[in-house]
Formats: C-alpha cells, structure tokens, sequence
C-alpha cells in the first residue's frame, strides 16, 4: 500500500513548538509558590555558605598546596580510562569556549520570546555577576593553579585557581535553568525533564571534571559550590519575590489597562 505524503509543513510544526511553550509560560504564571516561605531557613543557608567560603578562601590563600588536594587529583587521575577523559573533556568543553556565552544568550532569547521576561533577565544577569564575582575572588585570593611537579594537567589553563570559574559560571547557567524546571513548569513532559536532568548533569559533572582535568584543585572546586551556591540561592530569593509582585509579567490577551 502506497503511504501518502504528510502535508505538515516545517513552519507549521514551529509554528505549534512556539504555541506549546507559550501555554507552558502561561502556566508557569500560576503563584504557587507564594506559600513556600521560608525566608528564615534559607537566610541562614546563605549566611552558613558564605561563611564556609570565607574560611576557606582564608586558608587556601594562606596555604596554597594542601595534600589533600593533591591525593585526591591523584585518585581521580588513576583512572585513565579513555571513555571517562573524553567525558571529562567534554563536560568541561562547553565553559572553556565562547560556546557557553552563546547558550546564555540563546536561553535568554528562548524565555523572552514565550513571554517569560523576568526569567531571561535573571539568566544573563546571574551570568554575568557569576563571571564578575570569580574574577575579583579570584584576584584577592591569587591562589596558583596545579602544576605538572605535583599533578598531571590534562588540560592546561591560565589565571589564578580559586574558585573554580567553570564550577561558579555552571551553577550560575545551568543551576537556573535547573530551578526554572522546577518552578515553572509541571507534569512529566520531555521539555521539562530535558530542563532538569541536563542542567544537573553539568553541575555535578562539572566540578570533578575541573579536577580530573588538572585544572583546579578539589578546594578550589569546593569553594565555587559554596558561594555559587549562595549566589545562585539569594539570587532565586529576589526572583521568587519579583515574581510575586508581577514585574515584567506578560499582560495577558483581551484585558486592558484601566
């Protein structure tokens, strides 16, 4: 039996793609999460993180090279398995190019265009306060990187060590990410699934690889959870608190300013 040709058009499935993500951003508009309130408990996360970062950067700015750092780069190291470098390579691959400041700029264009405004502005500016952030940390502290006398250095690099700047900039992207996944979009749909099982690959993934590679030490990796974490966390406080309060929401169809 002779199958007959589809008449779906390219445009038009767009066209439906588009749809689907705008109701999926209308859907997100719905507050629920204005009973989720606690401040308290999560101020005194944040206040935890950045003291434990404090001390930290306090120790490894005043002993550069501790053997723990280096027994555990070593055991990592031991395993040479060519299928675990190439994912150690690749994990890292995407922040060690322009390539994850074209994804940043994607993602924000993506949430822009289905009407979600507030969630594309808080990508890039958690971005880019995530890069400026590492780079003054990283000054203050000036903390060397691994050498080839105490490590192996898969993959050389430049700068100062602490904190790991891939470490900080994934938490900042694709922590987002993640968090938007959580919520604004609900059920089992694959976009929402792809939203939140990518995202926490690359924050896991990231900062093994980072020591794997050679490229920073575990403190340093250590270190950039810590205040990425508390940057990514003050920074969903002040969304969640925007959010409520309707700045840069989408009016919605058929209704007119008074």
């Amino acid at each position: 039996m002779q199958q007959q040709p589809s008449d779906e058009h390219p445009e038009d499935r767009t066209s439906e793609l588009v749809t689907e993500a705008q109701h999926e951003g209308a859907a997100a508009r719905v507050p629920w999460y204005r009973a989720v309130r606690p401040g308290r408990l999560l101020l005194g996360v944040y206040v935890l993180l950045l003291c434990l970062f404090g001390l930290l950067a306090w120790f490894v700015s005043v002993h550069p090279i501790l053997s723990l750092d280096i027994t555990i780069t070593r055991e990592l190291q031991a395993n040479q398995a060519p299928w675990l470098r190439a994912t150690m390579l690749a994990v890292s691959y995407i922040g060690s190019t322009p390539l994850l400041a074209a994804l940043v700029v994607l993602a924000a264009i993506i949430f822009w265009m289905i009407r979600l405004r507030l969630e594309a502005i808080m990508i890039v500016g958690l971005s880019g306060t995530s890069a400026l952030l590492n780079e003054l940390i990283k000054v203050i502290v000036h903390r060397p990187r691994p050498t080839t006398r105490l490590v192996e250095v898969l993959q050389p690099a430049a700068g100062a060590s602490f904190p790991s700047g891939h470490v900080m900039s994934y938490l900042a992207f694709w922590g987002v990410l993640f968090s938007f996944g959580i919520i604004l979009f609900k059920g089992n749909r694959g976009f929402r699934l792809a939203l939140l099982l990518v995202p926490a690959l690359f924050v896991v993934l990231v900062g093994p690889s980072r020591i794997y590679l050679g490229d920073h030490w575990a403190s340093d990796v250590l270190g950039a959870y810590l205040i990425g974490g508390a940057e990514l966390g003050l920074a969903l406080s002040l969304y969640l608190k925007l959010k409520e309060k309707g700045v840069l929401a989408a009016k919605r169809p058929g209704k007119t300013p008074p």
